[in-house]
């Protein structure tokens, strides 16, 4: 049975686990390496136990760590031909860092066919990721502006869904903190979800079979656990499913608390 670990999850610092207790791959790195083996280590997870690493994108909350676990791991990285070229011209790794493109995911030794769909996000090409086992569909997109035909596509028929809800847009426009060019680019097509967008496509995912969500990726800025659970729960409810009935819906932590997800 498939696990899902968020390990740290905001705008701050992003990092899924997903696979059994001794063999899985993680998604993203966007805490340091020292924090990293620390928040796996109280979810009983071993360094060793990670096969791969799936890179989403380039920006600092998703790859924090990366430099330190090319340099001190031989854990073997995969992300798209832009991103790999982006992460090696801002230094994000070790210079002798070897990574894969994506065209190789199937090289992963593990007993999951992994695919990636690309996002709109302004990050040189940024991507989401499906895990598919025994019959399970597992879907992790975040940094999206919107919901295109590609990321619809590549997330249909999932069972277990994790997905951006960022940032509540009254919040965000009453923001005093935020300049006005980082508002649009937040708000932009190739910025984040919003929770509504994100309750419509969470409504839309039930239709095709999905049961298990976890919103991921919240703004500690213009958002709020409580807004966005609502959100999405009243946008379920208006399909006629009732929470923990036809679907299970949780809010990933800013930093796991050991809390493992079995799907």
């Amino acid at each position: 049975m498939p696990l899902i670990i968020p390990l740290c999850s905001s705008s701050g610092g992003n990092s899924v686990y997903v696979g059994s207790k001794s063999a899985g791959v993680l998604i993203d790195a966007g805490c340091s390496f020292k924090k990293l083996r620390l928040l796996l280590d109280s979810c009983g997870i071993a360094l060793e136990a990670i096969k791969a690493l799936l890179i989403t994108h380039e920006h600092i909350d998703h790859v924090r760590g990366l430099q330190q676990i090319t340099k001190n791991t031989d854990i073997p990285v995969y992300a798209s031909r832009g991103t790999i070229n982006a992460l090696f011209a801002e230094n994000r790794v070790s210079p002798c860092a070897e990574l894969h493109e994506l065209s190789k995911l199937s090289n992963i030794p593990l007993d999951y066919n992994i695919r990636a769909f690309n996002t709109p996000h302004d990050s040189e090409e940024s991507v989401g990721f499906t895990l598919e086992k025994n019959d399970c569909k597992i879907a992790y997109c975040t940094d999206l502006g919107r919901i295109t035909p590609e990321v619809r596509q590549g997330m249909k028929g999932a069972d277990f869904v994790f997905l951006e809800s960022n940032y509540q847009p009254d919040l965000l426009q009453r923001n005093l903190n935020y300049p006005a060019y980082l508002k649009r680019r937040i708000a932009s097509d190739i910025g984040h979800l919003s929770n509504k967008h994100c309750g419509e496509f969470l409504a839309e995912l039930l239709d095709h079979g999905a049961t298990r969500f976890i919103l991921g990726h919240l703004s500690r800025e213009n958002n709020t656990p409580s807004i966005a659970l609502e959100n999405a729960l009243k946008h379920l409810s208006n399909h006629g499913a009732i929470h923990n009935r036809d679907f299970t819906l949780e809010i990933a932590p800013v930093e796991t608390e050991g809390r493992v997800v079995a799907v």
